[in-house]
C-alpha cells in the first residue's frame, strides 16, 4: 500500500461525476418552473388562509428533488443507498387543502423529469398542467354551491320564500328543515344565475321571513 493509497478517497472521485454546467442549468430551470408553480397556487387558491411559505416550499421543493436526482443519476450505487436513505423520512404536517397534493407531487416530478434530462417534457408538461388548473380551479364563483339560512314564522311564509327562491337562482334544493313552535328555518343549496346577490335583501324583507343569510359553501366548510 502506498502513501497515495492511504489517503485515497472515494468522496474526491464523484467531485465531476456531474458538471458545473449541468448543475446551473437544471437548478435555473428549476427555479424557474419551482416558480411557475407558485403562481399558479397563489391563482388558485381558494382555501380559508393563505400561506405563502408554502409556496416558498413548492420551489425549494422542485430545486431539491433536481440535486437529489442529479446525484442520483450520476452514481448507481449512490441511488441505491439514496433510496434507503429516503426510506426513512417520515413528514407529519397535515395538508388541509386536497389540491395542495397535487402542488406537491407536481413540485416533485417536475424536479425529477429535469434531473433525468427531459427538459421539453418538464417544460410543456408543466405548462399544461398550470392552464388546466388555472381553468378548472378558478371557474366563476356564483357556479359555486351556496347555502341559504331561512328563518321564517309559519309554513306560508315558508312556500312563499323557497317560490321567491327558484326564481331567482339556477337551483334550489332543500338540505334540511327544522321547526319549531313559531319558527321555521330552512337550509337550502342553491346554484346563482349571476354573481348578484340582491335577492337575498329581498328575501328577508319578504312578509313572514325573519332573517335570511347566504352563505358559501364547497362540502368541507361555510365561510
Amino acid at each position: 500500500m502506498t502513501f497515495n493509497d492511504v489517503f485515497k478517497s472515494s468522496f474526491l472521485e464523484n467531485i465531476g461525476s456531474v458538471s458545473i454546467l449541468d448543475m446551473l442549468i437544471a437548478l435555473v430551470l428549476a427555479f424557474g418552473l419551482g416558480m411557475f408553480i407558485f403562481f399558479v397556487y397563489k391563482k388558485t387558491f381558494s382555501g380559508v388562509m393563505y400561506s405563502s411559505s408554502f409556496g416558498v416550499t413548492l420551489i425549494a421543493l422542485t430545486m431539491i428533488t433536481t440535486v437529489v436526482i442529479l446525484a442520483v443519476t450520476s452514481n448507481v450505487v449512490l441511488s441505491l443507498g439514496m433510496v434507503g436513505a429516503l426510506s426513512i423520512v417520515r413528514f407529519r404536517t397535515a395538508i388541509k387543502e386536497p389540491l395542495d397534493i397535487a402542488f406537491l407531487f407536481w413540485s416533485i416530478a417536475v424536479g425529477i423529469v429535469l434531473a433525468a434530462g427531459m427538459i421539453p417534457l418538464a417544460v410543456i408538461g408543466s405548462v399544461v398542467i398550470g392552464v388546466i388548473l388555472l381553468v378548472f380551479v378558478n371557474k366563476k364563483s356564483h357556479l359555486n354551491p351556496y347555502i341559504v339560512v331561512i328563518q321564517c314564522e309559519d309554513h306560508d311564509s315558508e312556500v312563499k320564500a323557497r317560490e321567491f327562491l327558484k326564481k331567482e337562482v339556477q337551483k334550489c334544493v332543500v338540505k334540511s328543515k327544522t321547526v319549531q313552535k313559531g319558527r321555521v328555518e330552512l337550509n337550502l343549496e342553491i346554484r346563482m344565475k349571476e354573481e348578484n346577490t340582491d335577492f337575498v335583501n329581498i328575501l328577508s324583507e319578504m312578509d313572514g321571513v325573519n332573517s335570511a343569510v347566504l352563505v358559501s359553501y364547497n362540502g368541507e366548510y361555510m365561510g
